[in-house]
Protein backbone atom coordinates (compact mmCIF):
# COMPACT_ATOMS: atom_id res chain seq x y z
CA UNK A 1 0.00 0.00 0.00
CA UNK A 2 1.89 2.91 -0.82
CA UNK A 3 2.15 5.72 1.73
CA UNK A 4 0.22 8.87 1.83
CA UNK A 5 2.37 11.85 0.16
CA UNK A 6 3.74 15.06 2.33
CA UNK A 7 1.11 17.42 0.88
CA UNK A 8 1.34 20.73 3.69
CA UNK A 9 3.82 22.04 5.53
CA UNK A 10 4.06 24.18 8.94
CA UNK A 11 5.64 26.85 9.65
CA UNK A 12 5.88 28.34 13.41
CA UNK A 13 6.22 31.86 13.08
CA UNK A 14 4.45 33.33 16.70
CA UNK A 15 7.91 33.46 18.40
CA UNK A 16 8.55 36.97 20.29
CA UNK A 17 11.78 37.58 18.38
CA UNK A 18 13.74 38.73 21.17
CA UNK A 19 17.01 37.74 19.86
CA UNK A 20 16.82 40.73 17.62
CA UNK A 21 15.52 43.58 19.96
CA UNK A 22 14.99 46.14 19.54
CA UNK A 23 14.41 45.51 16.15
CA UNK A 24 11.72 42.95 16.37
CA UNK A 25 9.32 45.13 19.02
CA UNK A 26 6.76 45.99 16.26
CA UNK A 27 7.90 43.58 13.23
CA UNK A 28 8.29 40.52 12.95
CA UNK A 29 11.26 38.62 13.34
CA UNK A 30 10.65 36.81 10.19
CA UNK A 31 10.32 39.67 7.80
CA UNK A 32 13.42 40.79 8.53
CA UNK A 33 15.38 41.21 5.02
CA UNK A 34 17.97 38.93 4.27
CA UNK A 35 19.29 40.34 1.41
CA UNK A 36 16.12 41.18 -0.70
CA UNK A 37 13.67 39.47 0.89
CA UNK A 38 12.45 38.45 4.46
CA UNK A 39 13.13 35.40 6.07
CA UNK A 40 9.98 33.39 6.09
CA UNK A 41 9.88 33.89 1.96
CA UNK A 42 12.73 32.10 1.50
CA UNK A 43 11.33 28.73 3.68
CA UNK A 44 8.36 29.22 1.71
CA UNK A 45 9.89 29.07 -1.61
CA UNK A 46 11.82 26.13 -0.35
CA UNK A 47 8.87 23.56 0.29
CA UNK A 48 6.82 24.87 -2.61
CA UNK A 49 10.12 24.11 -4.51
CA UNK A 50 10.01 21.00 -2.84
CA UNK A 51 6.55 19.75 -4.03
CA UNK A 52 4.12 21.65 -1.00
CA UNK A 53 1.30 24.20 -1.90
CA UNK A 54 -0.39 24.49 1.74
CA UNK A 55 1.54 26.07 3.96
CA UNK A 56 0.03 26.63 7.58
CA UNK A 57 1.64 29.70 9.23
CA UNK A 58 1.85 29.76 13.13
CA UNK A 59 1.22 33.41 14.07
CA UNK A 60 0.60 35.36 17.15
CA UNK A 61 0.29 39.00 18.25
CA UNK A 62 1.98 41.51 16.08
CA UNK A 63 2.18 39.09 13.14
CA UNK A 64 0.05 40.51 10.40
CA UNK A 65 2.66 41.89 8.32
CA UNK A 66 3.65 37.89 7.28
CA UNK A 67 0.18 37.67 5.82
CA UNK A 68 -0.03 41.01 4.09
CA UNK A 69 3.64 39.95 2.77
CA UNK A 70 1.75 37.04 0.63
CA UNK A 71 -1.26 38.32 -0.16
CA UNK A 72 -2.37 40.47 -3.09
CA UNK A 73 -1.11 44.47 -2.97
CA UNK A 74 -3.78 45.99 -5.68
CA UNK A 75 -2.64 49.46 -5.33
CA UNK A 76 1.29 48.72 -5.16
CA UNK A 77 0.82 46.16 -8.34
CA UNK A 78 -1.17 49.20 -10.40
CA UNK A 79 1.57 51.30 -9.68
CA UNK A 80 4.03 49.08 -10.93
CA UNK A 81 1.63 48.54 -13.89
CA UNK A 82 1.30 52.26 -14.54
CA UNK A 83 4.95 52.76 -14.69
CA UNK A 84 5.89 49.89 -16.35
CA UNK A 85 8.00 48.23 -13.88
CA UNK A 86 6.90 45.00 -15.47
CA UNK A 87 9.51 42.44 -13.83
CA UNK A 88 9.17 44.20 -10.34
CA UNK A 89 5.15 43.49 -10.82
CA UNK A 90 5.63 39.66 -12.13
CA UNK A 91 7.58 39.04 -8.72
CA UNK A 92 5.33 40.75 -6.70
CA UNK A 93 2.79 38.38 -8.36
CA UNK A 94 4.55 35.26 -7.83
CA UNK A 95 4.91 36.21 -4.04
CA UNK A 96 0.87 36.28 -3.99
CA UNK A 97 0.26 32.95 -5.66
CA UNK A 98 3.07 31.14 -4.85
CA UNK A 99 1.57 28.27 -2.18
CA UNK A 100 -1.96 28.25 -0.62
CA UNK A 101 -1.24 30.02 2.90
CA UNK A 102 -3.65 29.80 6.22
CA UNK A 103 -2.42 31.34 9.28
CA UNK A 104 -3.61 29.98 12.90
CA UNK A 105 -3.29 32.11 16.16
CA UNK A 106 -1.04 30.68 18.72
CA UNK A 107 -2.28 32.42 21.75
CA UNK A 108 0.54 32.06 23.75
CA UNK A 109 4.11 31.29 22.79
CA UNK A 110 4.80 28.50 24.94
CA UNK A 111 7.49 26.48 22.69
CA UNK A 112 7.89 24.76 19.43
CA UNK A 113 6.03 21.98 20.35
CA UNK A 114 3.02 23.87 21.46
CA UNK A 115 3.37 25.75 18.15
CA UNK A 116 2.93 22.60 15.61
CA UNK A 117 -0.13 21.29 18.27
CA UNK A 118 -1.95 24.36 17.12
CA UNK A 119 -1.99 22.87 13.45
CA UNK A 120 -3.57 19.41 14.16
CA UNK A 121 -6.79 19.95 13.42
CA UNK A 122 -5.95 21.58 10.22
CA UNK A 123 -2.69 18.82 8.90
CA UNK A 124 -5.72 15.87 9.88
CA UNK A 125 -4.54 12.19 9.42
CA UNK A 126 -1.57 12.49 6.75
CA UNK A 127 2.51 13.80 7.05
CA UNK A 128 3.53 16.51 6.86
CA UNK A 129 6.24 18.80 7.16
CA UNK A 130 7.45 21.53 9.88
CA UNK A 131 10.24 24.50 8.73
CA UNK A 132 11.72 26.65 11.17
CA UNK A 133 11.90 30.31 9.82
CA UNK A 134 15.42 30.98 10.64
CA UNK A 135 16.82 28.33 9.19
CA UNK A 136 17.81 28.94 5.46
CA UNK A 137 19.19 26.21 3.30
CA UNK A 138 21.10 26.67 0.02
CA UNK A 139 20.87 22.86 -0.94
CA UNK A 140 20.24 21.57 -4.34
CA UNK A 141 17.55 19.70 -4.89
CA UNK A 142 16.09 21.51 -1.60
CA UNK A 143 16.73 20.14 1.68
CA UNK A 144 12.64 19.59 2.20
CA UNK A 145 12.78 17.67 -0.98
CA UNK A 146 15.47 15.65 0.39
CA UNK A 147 13.77 14.43 3.48
CA UNK A 148 10.61 13.79 1.64
CA UNK A 149 12.75 11.51 -0.70
CA UNK A 150 14.20 9.78 2.81
CA UNK A 151 10.22 9.65 3.89
CA UNK A 152 9.19 7.85 1.03
CA UNK A 153 11.83 5.36 1.19
CA UNK A 154 11.70 4.07 5.04
CA UNK A 155 7.95 4.81 5.39
CA UNK A 156 8.68 7.00 8.54
CA UNK A 157 9.35 10.06 10.20
CA UNK A 158 12.36 11.99 9.23
CA UNK A 159 14.64 14.58 11.04
CA UNK A 160 17.42 17.07 9.39
CA UNK A 161 20.49 16.92 11.07
CA UNK A 162 23.87 18.78 10.97
CA UNK A 163 27.12 17.69 12.38
CA UNK A 164 28.02 20.95 15.03
CA UNK A 165 31.16 21.97 17.36
CA UNK A 166 31.10 20.43 20.57
CA UNK A 167 31.54 23.13 22.03
CA UNK A 168 27.86 24.43 20.39
CA UNK A 169 25.92 21.00 21.29
CA UNK A 170 24.29 23.52 24.13
CA UNK A 171 22.25 25.39 21.15
CA UNK A 172 20.51 22.43 19.81
CA UNK A 173 18.70 19.35 20.27
CA UNK A 174 21.04 16.62 20.00
CA UNK A 175 20.46 13.13 18.77
CA UNK A 176 22.05 9.62 18.81
CA UNK A 177 21.67 7.30 16.40
CA UNK A 178 22.72 4.15 14.07
CA UNK A 179 23.42 4.86 10.62
CA UNK A 180 21.74 3.06 8.32
CA UNK A 181 23.28 4.30 5.04
CA UNK A 182 25.31 7.33 3.90
CA UNK A 183 23.88 10.50 6.15
CA UNK A 184 20.78 7.89 7.13
CA UNK A 185 20.47 7.32 11.18
CA UNK A 186 18.25 5.76 12.40
CA UNK A 187 17.64 7.54 16.11
CA UNK A 188 17.78 6.37 19.35
CA UNK A 189 17.39 9.05 21.13
CA UNK A 190 17.04 12.80 21.51
CA UNK A 191 17.85 15.13 24.02
CA UNK A 192 17.24 19.06 24.09
CA UNK A 193 19.98 21.46 24.49
CA UNK A 194 22.45 18.81 26.54
CA UNK A 195 25.54 20.36 27.91
CA UNK A 196 29.16 19.58 25.88
CA UNK A 197 29.70 16.82 28.66
CA UNK A 198 26.26 14.93 28.53
CA UNK A 199 25.34 15.36 24.66
CA UNK A 200 25.25 11.56 22.51
CA UNK A 201 27.09 13.28 19.59
CA UNK A 202 27.72 16.29 17.95
CA UNK A 203 24.71 15.27 15.32
CA UNK A 204 22.21 18.37 15.83
CA UNK A 205 18.61 18.60 14.67
CA UNK A 206 18.27 21.78 12.83
CA UNK A 207 15.05 23.50 11.50
CA UNK A 208 13.18 20.76 8.57
CA UNK A 209 10.80 17.78 10.03
CA UNK A 210 8.76 15.19 7.87
CA UNK A 211 6.42 14.12 10.83
CA UNK A 212 3.23 11.79 10.76
CA UNK A 213 0.15 12.76 12.89
CA UNK A 214 0.83 10.55 15.71
CA UNK A 215 2.94 13.07 17.32
CA UNK A 216 0.35 15.45 17.96
CA UNK A 217 -0.91 12.46 20.57
CA UNK A 218 2.33 12.73 22.26
CA UNK A 219 2.84 16.93 21.88
CA UNK A 220 -0.56 16.86 23.40
CA UNK A 221 0.57 14.53 26.50
CA UNK A 222 3.50 16.27 26.72
CA UNK A 223 4.74 18.66 30.01
CA UNK A 224 6.94 21.66 29.69
CA UNK A 225 10.83 20.93 29.44
CA UNK A 226 13.66 22.80 28.80
CA UNK A 227 12.89 26.40 29.72
CA UNK A 228 9.44 25.28 30.72
CA UNK A 229 8.36 25.30 27.30
CA UNK A 230 6.52 22.40 25.07
CA UNK A 231 9.70 20.72 23.52
CA UNK A 232 9.23 19.00 20.11
CA UNK A 233 12.50 17.49 20.83
CA UNK A 234 10.88 15.65 23.71
CA UNK A 235 7.82 14.76 22.06
CA UNK A 236 10.06 13.02 19.26
CA UNK A 237 11.87 11.13 21.52
CA UNK A 238 8.87 9.49 22.87
CA UNK A 239 7.53 8.91 19.35
CA UNK A 240 10.88 7.08 18.84
CA UNK A 241 10.01 4.88 21.79
CA UNK A 242 7.26 3.38 19.52
CA UNK A 243 7.75 4.04 16.30
CA UNK A 244 10.77 4.27 13.75
CA UNK A 245 12.66 7.90 13.57
CA UNK A 246 15.31 8.65 11.24
CA UNK A 247 17.58 11.81 10.66
CA UNK A 248 19.22 12.90 7.64
CA UNK A 249 22.05 14.94 7.19
CA UNK A 250 21.18 17.63 4.91
CA UNK A 251 23.39 17.81 1.67
CA UNK A 252 24.12 21.83 1.14
CA UNK A 253 24.22 24.89 3.15
CA UNK A 254 22.52 25.86 5.86
CA UNK A 255 22.73 29.56 7.29
CA UNK A 256 21.20 30.16 10.68
CA UNK A 257 19.76 33.04 10.83
CA UNK A 258 18.02 33.16 14.06
CA UNK A 259 20.55 35.46 15.92
CA UNK A 260 22.09 38.62 15.11
CA UNK A 261 25.64 37.36 14.54
CA UNK A 262 24.33 34.39 12.41
CA UNK A 263 21.95 37.15 10.42
CA UNK A 264 24.85 38.92 9.36
CA UNK A 265 26.77 36.49 8.26
CA UNK A 266 23.68 34.76 6.10
CA UNK A 267 23.52 38.60 4.92
CA UNK A 268 27.58 38.78 3.66
CA UNK A 269 27.11 34.83 2.20
CA UNK A 270 24.26 35.57 0.31
CA UNK A 271 24.86 38.67 -0.66
CA UNK A 272 28.17 37.88 -2.26
CA UNK A 273 26.02 35.59 -4.08
CA UNK A 274 23.38 37.65 -5.40
CA UNK A 275 23.96 38.32 -9.17
CA UNK A 276 22.70 42.14 -9.02
CA UNK A 277 24.48 43.11 -5.57
CA UNK A 278 27.52 40.09 -5.76
CA UNK A 279 30.27 42.17 -7.29
CA UNK A 280 29.71 45.42 -5.93
CA UNK A 281 29.50 43.74 -2.00
CA UNK A 282 32.83 41.72 -2.90
CA UNK A 283 34.55 44.96 -3.96
CA UNK A 284 33.05 46.87 -1.21
CA UNK A 285 34.25 44.37 1.49
CA UNK A 286 37.88 44.47 -0.04
CA UNK A 287 38.35 47.93 1.15
CA UNK A 288 37.71 47.45 5.13
CA UNK A 289 40.44 47.65 6.61
CA UNK A 290 39.81 44.35 8.89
Amino acid sequence: MPIQPVRKVVIPAAGLGTRFLPATKASPKEMLPLVDKPLIQYVVEEAVASGIQDVLIITGRGKRAIADHFDTSFELEATLQASGKVTLLKELQKISSMANLCYIRQKKALGLGHAVYQARRLVGPEPFAVMLGDDIMECQPPALAQMIKVYEQYQAPVIAIQPVPRDEVSRYGIIRGEQVAPGIHRITHLVEKPSPEEAPSNLAVIGRYILVPEIFDYLGKARPGYNQEIQLTDALQALALNTPLYAWEINGARHDAGDKMGFLMATIQLGLKNPELGNALRKYLKTLDL
